[in-house]
């Protein structure tokens, strides 16, 4: 991820980067999301593991990294025999790109706010000379 917004702003980005600069994911989150995108069914942990070739504990955290963020809902399958297992899926792209687009609406106002505060703290203070001319 870039150090500073100027250097963001120059970067080359990709509709997947939006993951990491709202919700702070990691390239493997981004493969897990794509992936389940990707494939009509839902999937376990441990075959998302599989899919991606990494280690289930490692699956695991970034299915739990995406459902916090918001980008994947859990769903309960029943045994018939009893007990249960989950597996997960992508939410809509729509709702998704929506709530991001409210984020984006929200950081905008937000920093307007702020860019207004520093222009009447350091803008041009009238009557006041800088130091440089004294």
């Amino acid at each position: 991820m870039p150090d500073s917004m100027s250097e963001m702003l120059r970067q080359d980005m990709e509709c997947e980067g939006l993951l990491e600069c709202f919700h702070n994911l990691k390239e493997i989150d981004k493969d897990v999301f794509q992936l389940l995108n990707e494939i009509d069914d839902p999937l376990t942990v441990d075959e998302i593991a599989d899919e991606i070739d990494r280690e289930r504990s490692t699956a695991y955290r970034s299915v739990q990294r995406l459902m916090q963020a918001g980008f994947l809902q859990k769903e309960q399958i029943n045994y018939d025999q009893g007990g249960y297992y989950h597996v997960y899926l992508p939410r809509d792209g729509d709702e998704i790109a929506q709530e991001l687009q409210r984020m984006l609406n929200d950081w905008y106002a937000q920093m307007g706010q702020l860019i207004g505060e520093f222009g009447e703290k350091y803008g041009d203070q009238s009557g006041q000379t800088s130091p440089i001319e004294n």
